[in-house]
């Protein structure tokens, strides 16, 4: 694989073109052995998942926060629309707001950073630009996944779905987490990839591409919202 030089100035653009450059070699790759061409494609009876686009992630005065995901929140803020046109289920991920407590997490978001907003409850709450609707589930989770210490899983059985449509951020982390464990819990996962973001240009492209190989489909906002319509 190509070496990435983290030392160069506009180390995001050099990396992100160096990795496509290394993700063209390893599709090759896959290609040459007839391996992850397959497609879950679209289920009959999807949910929407927004995971994590709370203040903390989306607006950059706090530490954890980055306009990169500026784009990403205006395309599913469409989605979301589409979806409650059609009435389908729509659940919303974010943290707890636990200021102190024995069990604290480290390597977070919400880690103290001098010159930045201070971790608060604001942080936890969802993103104004994509506001519950009444008759939305908002889920608190503790763990990168979705549906790991939550009753997610057990609330899409509930209503019957058979795939979700995965928006949020950061893909490297809880969107990629998210995918795997809807795959391993047989839901047909499709990330909406431009409904979701990362600090990191390279990192979103890359977890992209590794996703869509092994453990749910990308498409974008307009696929996703024309599977929506009835046929």
């Amino acid at each position: 694989m190509t070496n990435i030089d983290l030392t160069t100035t506009n180390t995001d653009e050099v990396a992100t073109e160096q990795l496509q450059q290394a993700m063209q070699t390893i599709e090759t790759y896959y290609q040459s052995r007839g391996i992850f061409a397959d497609h879950f494609g679209f289920g009959d009876r999807p949910a929407i998942l927004v995971v994590d686009f709370a203040n903390g992630w989306t607006d950059d005065a706090y530490a954890g926060g980055s306009r990169r995901l500026d784009s990403p929140v205006e395309n599913t803020a469409k989605l979301l629309a589409a979806g409650r046109e059609q009435g389908v289920p729509i659940v919303y991920t974010t943290s707890p707001w636990r200021p102190r407590t024995a069990d604290q997490m480290f390597k977070t978001a919400a880690d103290v950073s001098e010159g930045f907003r201070p971790w608060d409850e604001h942080a936890c709450q969802i993103d104004d630009r994509l506001k519950p609707a009444t008759e939305d589930l908002v889920i608190q989770k503790e763990s990168a996944s979705a549906f790991a210490g939550t009753h997610l899983a057990g609330y899409l059985i509930s209503l019957q779905c058979d795939s979700v449509l995965i928006t949020g951020c950061s893909t490297s982390a809880c969107i990629r987490a998210t995918a795997t464990d809807a795959k391993s819990l047989r839901l047909k996962p499709v990330l909406v990839g431009d409904c979701c973001g990362d600090r990191a240009a390279a990192a979103h492209v890359f977890t992209l591409f590794d996703i869509q190989a092994r453990f749910a489909d990308v498409v974008s906002v307009d696929e996703a919202i024309e599977s929506l319509l009835p046929q």
